[in-house]
């Protein structure tokens, strides 16, 4: 057995295609990690208009009349947006004050020209609204932002006592329920102020920023689920998990000041190495799995290799275990080949960042070493790889056509997120036992709920051992009994 398989591997490496493979996927490689390095380091705001887009709107804001009643509307919504854009300039460099512009500054110059270009124009609407815009333009001008977090912080301590005031004045049970809420909502806000000064972390819209954003609405979201007098439905289950995980990633990304999401690193794009570079892996490999077999039928060299004296099993069995040993071969490579490349352009440094989980068997975060989490990953992939690698080499064996051995699993990798979205959007239940929903262990990791209810671990992988033998046995038989004097 041992010769037969260094004799097939002999085969595969003497073949110039496997090496202009993975050359393409070094390239493909270079390509993806030049992407997302260069689509990251953009300068340019969010929050600023292109001149172009600007000018535009002033050329069409000269041909609008305030005076018309079909034009007002128009002319207000284009006024403010030059009007905004006009403060943003000034700012253009500070992110911080961009976002002020953005979330507090721009809804009242929307406000200041309804009332002084609208239907009903209100002078002293539009002095009190100029008074409140250039406090903010002061306070921006003084690089003050703490002033607008501890207004946060005020306003959220205003409203949970008149919430409080308000609860004690009611007895209705149902309007107690949402009082209570309002509270806890107006409560995660204070929260969000107080870690906003006590971290000391400016508007924005950095990582940090996000990671409060995400805060505030996965606490709510959790609130609003853990307030429900019913079960929840095992989507809404899902949800509920999806936020507790939300909730303790952002509260250790604020704690510890690491951001843990980071993608354009070389640990940001080890750690979705599946989900960036899986279609690579798969092509590769259904390509050696899918001319295995059929390549020898093709070429009439099947008749050389059945007169050596191995069983017709041991020699089918040596070029499943080849494709095997190729699985690995190619993962490694690939692996090594990311570490190269996204180690130049990225640097090594954000190796040392740990992969962070939370882990619902004990409720709390975990850390992990990102190539042990690579190792994970990989665990729980190789069913899905080895189950497409065994379909193509079955077709391969079966039909003798490599085309189409490589096409049908093709079509099938491409055509699991589809299936799967189906049968969980429909609650096809009896989805849970086709092998595309069990394939991917990662599901599982960490204790996540699975796709669909009522499936565990267990399950997915006697399914998977069972679909590998319903194509692992009409293989080796047919293999065993055909004909080859007309080959």
């Amino acid at each position: 057995m041992n010769n037969l398989i260094k004799n097939e591997l002999t085969k595969i490496f003497s073949k110039k295609t496997i090496y202009i493979t993975m050359i393409a996927i070094f390239l493909l490689l270079i390509f993806m990690n030049c992407m997302f390095k260069y689509a990251n380091s953009s300068s340019s705001s969010a929050y600023i208009y292109s001149e172009n887009y600007i000018n535009s709107l002033k050329e069409e804001l000269a041909t609008l009349n305030p005076e018309k009643p079909t034009d007002v509307t128009l002319y207000i919504n284009l006024k403010s947006e030059v009007d905004v854009y006009d403060l943003t300039k000034k700012y253009q460099n500070d992110e911080w004050k961009l976002a002020i512009i953005n979330e507090r500054i721009s809804p009242y110059i929307t406000e200041k020209n309804t009332y002084l270009y609208g239907t009903e124009k209100n002078e002293a609407q539009v002095n009190e609204i100029n008074k409140i815009i250039d406090n903010y333009t002061k306070k921006l001008d003084e690089n003050d932002w703490k002033y607008f977090a501890k207004s946060d912080l005020e306003e959220a301590n205003r409203k949970i006592e008149e919430l409080n005031a308000q609860k004690q004045q009611t007895q209705d049970t149902e309007i107690l329920k949402n009082i209570e809420l309002d509270i806890k909502n107006a409560e995660i806000s204070r929260e969000i102020a107080e870690i906003r000064l006590n971290k000391n972390i400016p508007y924005g819209t950095d990582y940090k920023n996000m990671a409060l954003s995400r805060l505030q609405t996965s606490k709510s979201n959790i609130i609003e689920y853990e307030s429900q007098d019913k079960e929840l439905t095992y989507e809404e289950q899902k949800d509920y998990n999806d936020c507790l995980k939300t909730e303790a990633e952002c509260r250790y990304i604020l704690d510890t000041g690491i951001d843990i999401n980071k993608t354009d690193s070389l640990k940001g794009i080890l750690q979705d190495f599946y989900s960036i570079f899986g279609i690579f892996l798969i092509v590769v490999i259904i390509m050696i799995a899918g001319t295995i077999v059929s390549e020898e039928f093709n070429k009439g060299t099947i008749k050389l290799l059945l007169v050596k004296p191995y069983t017709r099993n041991k020699i089918l069995m040596s070029k499943l275990i080849t494709t095997f040993i190729m699985i690995l071969f190619v993962i490694v490579v690939t692996i090594i080949m990311e570490l190269l490349v996204g180690g130049i352009l990225f640097g090594f440094d954000s190796l040392s960042v740990p992969v962070v989980e939370y882990n619902f068997n004990t409720n709390m975060i975990q850390e992990i070493n990102i190539f042990a989490y690579l190792g994970i990953q990989t665990l729980t992939q190789l069913p899905m790889i080895i189950l497409l690698s065994m379909l193509a080499f079955a077709i391969s064996t079966i039909f003798s056509n490599s085309a189409l051995a490589i096409t049908i699993s093709l079509l099938g990798y491409m055509s699991t997120s589809i299936i799967n979205q189906l049968a969980m959007a429909y609650d096809l239940s009896f989805m849970k036992y086709f092998v595309t929903m069990n394939w991917d262990l990662s599901q599982y990791l960490f204790g996540n709920l699975p796709y669909m209810q009522g499936m565990s671990l267990i399950m997915s992988i006697i399914i998977c051992i069972i679909y590998f033998l319903i194509m692992a046995i009409p293989t080796f038989i047919i293999f065993k009994k055909r004909n080859i004097k007309n080959i």
